[in-house]
């Protein structure tokens, strides 16, 4: 007796590949740019501590610029020096373009920029250290590529922004966290942006301290993705930095 047919078996579909950090940042519907107030602050500091470029103009790298819109935003603060735009994504310095004169593509997490050491007066690195896998070699390519004496201004999101105290005490996830790269999961809010690391005040500072800076000053900056209503409380808790949404820190290279 013969045996018996059986169904052919349809294999299973294959996995989609997985979406690695680098695809993920070269996805041109990730969002890059952060609101004007932050850049605007910052632009402020730093312009401050490099004084008129009249003096002697200052060579700045902004290193992940993005889509150039920090850039664009702070350059009416920073006329007369020279903003170089640093970002590893095709897709954003392509837009970069449109805002800044110089750009260089180069990587961090490759380990070295392809920059000379000591070519920097300043450099800034807004909201770029929370989507590192290794922050710590991050600082000591900035230093490296800083002459001595040069301005580190970084900014990053605040994990004990006055909010998500709140929202901790209440058992939700916080507002800049994220545990995926699909969706967002148990917090407020849409998009996901890659956020691998956070900081408080008081880690941030002593991060940078111990990566070989002099920390000059912490400030506090908003973030426009608060709620209307909730905008002038957020631009209140800049006062108390340890608070705000967002962290300004200016530091020296030691």
């Amino acid at each position: 007796m013969s045996a018996p047919l059986t169904p052919p078996v349809t294999p299973p579909a294959p996995a989609p590949a997985a979406r690695g950090l680098r695809d993920f940042y070269e996805d041109p519907s990730v969002p890059v740019a952060s609101g004007d107030a932050r850049s605007v602050r910052q632009a402020r500091m730093l312009a401050a501590a490099l004084g008129p470029a009249a003096d002697r103009p200052a060579v700045v790298l902004d290193v992940g610029c993005g889509d150039g819109s920090a850039a664009r935003a702070a350059g009416p603060l920073l006329a007369g020096h020279r903003v170089i735009g640093v970002d590893w994504s095709h897709h954003a310095l392509r837009r970069a373009r449109h805002h800044l004169t110089d750009v260089v593509r180069g990587e961090l997490a490759d380990g070295r920029l392809p920059l000379r050491s000591g070519c920097a007066d300043a450099v800034l690195f807004s909201e770029v250290i929370e989507h590192l896998v290794d922050p710590d070699a991050a600082l000591d390519e900035l230093r490296r590529v800083l002459r001595p004496g040069g301005h580190l201004m970084l900014s990053t999101p605040n994990l004990a922004a006055w909010y998500n105290r709140g929202l901790l005490l209440a058992g939700v996830q916080p507002v800049f966290s994220e545990v995926s790269l699909r969706g967002i999961h148990g917090r407020p809010g849409r998009e996901v942006i890659g956020h691998l690391r956070l900081y408080t005040a008081r880690a941030l500072r002593e991060f940078v301290a111990a990566s070989g800076f002099e920390v000059v000053r912490l400030a506090g900056a908003p973030f426009h993705g608060v709620p209307r209503p909730l905008r002038p409380l957020d631009r209140l808790a800049c006062a108390a930095p340890s608070l705000s949404s967002i962290l300004l820190l200016h530091a020296r290279r030691a």
